[in-house]
C-alpha cells in the first residue's frame, strides 16, 4: 500500500473509537478543538514522507516499496543515527513539542522483535512470526502506533496480586480459542487518541503466580470495551501567547481495557512471567534513545531563544550571560552527543542494533537532572516580562498598542518582536506547556531512579576496580 498522506491518515482516524476529553465522548477526534490539534501535529510524520526535501530522511525502500523510516529495523549504528535524525528533525517541525506516531510503537516492535526471538529458541513458542506480521501489517499500512506500557499500580508498595482490586495492573481474564481477554487500565498512554494500534507491554519485573499480568499484544483503537480518557497540555490561546501550544498538541490518556478481545496473532507474551521484565527493559532503552533525539531541539531552543533574548535585552556582552550561555550549550551538546555516542557504541542482537544502555541512560539522566537548572538561566537572561508582559488583545488596541511599541521596545529591537520572543521563552519555562515538559524530565521514559538503577547494573566495574588495585599496590 503506498504511503498515507496527512489527510489520508486524518480520514483514517474517523473509525468509532471511545474518546472521553473532561467528562464528554469526543465523536470525532480530527475537529476536536483540543484533539484535532494533536492530530494535525501527528500528521507531520505524513507530511514529511511528501516533502521533497524531507523525505530522504522519512522514506526508506521497504520489502513492497517506500515505507517510513520508523519502521526500518536498525541494522547498524548508522541506521540508529539516521533513526535519530529523523525524530530530531520531526520534532523540531512540530515546534520542539514531543514525539509524534511513530516513534514510540516502532521502539516497542523492535523490542518485541528480540524478546519473542529469544523466547522461541528457549521455548519453542512462536512468537516471532507474530511480531514479523504485525510489524509488517503497521509499516505497509502506513499506521500509527502508540504504547500503553505503565500501569497504574494502585500502592506501589505491593506487587499486581496483592492490591485492593486485581485490576491496577492489565491482565488476562479469560482465554479461549479464538484470543484473550484483557482487563485493568494503564497511564501515561502517548499519542493514543490519534494512533491506530496500540501496543500494550508489561511494565516491571513479574514473578511465578503473576503470570495473568505477564501480557504482551496488539489491539486497533477502536476495539471494543477499549476506552481512552484524554488529557494533554496547552491554553486554548492565541499564537502570540502561546506560539507552540496554539499549534501543536500531544494527548496522553488513561486507557482502559474493559475485557477486550485480542486474538491470537496479536499475542505476544501470555504468561511467561520470567521475560515481563526483559520486554520493559528492552524497549526503555530503545525509547530512552527516542527520548533524547527529541528533546534536542527543545534544549537547542534553550540556546537560540536565550542568546537573541540577550541581544534584545542589550546585556549579550554581560559575563554573567556568557556564563550562562556557555552552560546552555554543553547542555545541549553533551545530550546530542551521548546519545549519538549511545548509537555509535551500539551492539547488534539477532540483526537488530540496540543502543548502548550504559550511555543512553547517562544521557537521559543528564538531561533530566539538568533541566531545571538551564529553565532558571534561561529565565534569569530572560526577565520578568515572561510572567508580566502585555496580552494580544492590548497589542491589537490602536492606543495601548502605541504605548507598547513606546515603552518595551530595547536594544533596536521592535517591541512587539520583543514580546513575540519572551511568549516563546514563557511557553518552554513557565506556562502549563513548560510544566508539562518540566515533569517529562522527571518522569517521561522511566525515571531519575530507574535510569542511575540502569547504569549502575551497565557499567562494566571490574576493570576500573583493578585500576585502582595496582596503583594502590593492592594484591588483586
Amino acid at each position: 500500500m503506498p504511503l498515507m498522506t496527512a489527510e489520508d491518515y486524518k480520514n483514517s482516524l474517523r473509525d468509532g473509537r471511545t474518546v472521553y476529553y473532561r467528562g464528554k465522548r469526543v465523536e470525532d477526534v480530527t475537529t476536536h478543538p483540543v484533539i484535532g490539534r494533536a492530530v494535525e501535529h501527528a500528521a507531520i510524520d505524513y507530511r514529511m514522507a511528501h516533502d521533497a526535501s524531507d523525505r530522504p530522511l522519512a522514506v526508506i525502500d521497504g520489502p513492497d516499496g517506500p515505507c517510513s523510516r520508523y519502521y526500518a529495523i536498525p541494522a547498524t549504528p548508522d541506521d540508529l543515527l539516521q533513526r535519530s535524525a529523523l525524530i530530531e528533525r520531526a520534532t523540531a517541525l512540530g515546534g520542539t513539542l514531543v514525539v509524534l506516531v511513530k516513534e514510540i510503537g516502532t521502539d516497542a516492535l523492535f523490542a518485541l522483535r528480540l524478546i519473542a526471538g529469544h523466547m522461541d529458541r528457549k521455548n519453542k513458542t512462536s512468537y516471532l512470526k507474530r511480531v514479523e506480521a504485525f510489524h509488517a501489517h503497521c509499516r505497509d499500512r502506513d499506521l500509527a502506533v502508540a504504547v500503553a506500557q505503565t500501569d497504574v499500580k494502585g500502592d506501589r508498595s505491593k506487587g499486581p496480586t496483592e492490591q485492593a482490586h486485581p485490576d491496577y495492573y492489565v491482565r488476562v481474564v479469560g482465554q479461549d480459542s479464538d484470543g484473550l481477554t484483557l482487563r485493568g487500565a494503564k497511564v501515561h498512554t502517548s499519542v493514543s487518541t490519534n494512533a491506530h494500534e496500540i501496543i500494550v507491554l508489561p511494565t516491571r519485573n513479574l514473578a511465578s503466580g503473576e503470570e495473568a499480568y505477564a501480557v504482551a499484544c496488539a489491539v486497533p483503537a477502536n476495539a471494543p470495551g477499549l476506552t481512552m480518557l484524554a488529557s494533554g497540555f496547552g491554553r486554548s490561546g492565541n499564537a502570540f501567547e502561546n506560539p507552540i501550544s496554539a499549534q501543536h498538541k500531544m494527548m496522553e490518556t488513561l486507557t482502559v481495557f474493559d475485557d477486550v478481545k485480542v486474538p491470537w496473532d496479536r499475542v505476544f507474551l501470555n504468561g511467561e512471567v520470567e521475560m515481563a521484565g526483559p520486554l520493559a527493559k528492552t524497549f526503555v532503552e530503545f525509547h530512552r534513545f527516542t527520548a533524547v533525539s527529541y528533546k534536542l531541539p527543545l534544549v537547542d531552543l534553550f540556546v537560540g531563544a536565550s542568546h537573541l533574548m540577550a541581544e534584545y535585552n542589550g546585556i549579550l556582552r554581560a559575563g554573567h550571560v556568557r556564563d550562562k550561555l556557555a552552560k546552555l550549550i554543553s547542555y545541549a551538546q553533551i545530550c546530542r552527543g551521548m546519545t549519538r555516542e549511545a548509537a555509535r557504541e551500539a551492539s547488534v542482537v539477532d540483526g537488530v542494533a540496540v543502543p548502548n544502555a550504559e550511555l543512553i541512560n547517562i544521557a537521559k539522566l543528564y538531561f533530566a537532572t539538568n533541566y531545571h537548572q538551564a529553565l532558571a538561566w534561561v529565565q534569569d537572561i530572560a526577565g520578568g516580562l515572561l510572567a508580566t508582559g502585555p496580552s494580544a488583545e492590548d497589542l491589537e488596541d490602536p492606543k495601548l498598542g502605541a504605548l507598547i511599541d513606546k515603552y518595551l521596545g530595547a536594544a533596536g529591537a521592535p517591541a512587539r518582536d520583543r514580546l513575540r520572543l519572551m511568549n516563546l521563552i514563557a511557553e518552554i519555562t513557565t506556562t502549563d506547556f513548560g510544566g508539562y515538559q518540566a515533569v517529562l524530565a522527571v518522569h517521561a521514559e522511566g525515571s531519575i531512579e530507574a535510569e542511575k538503577m540502569t547504569i549502575w547494573r551497565q557499567h562494566d566495574i571490574k576493570p576500573r576496580v583493578r585500576y585502582a588495585k595496582r596503583l594502590a599496590g593492592i594484591d588483586a
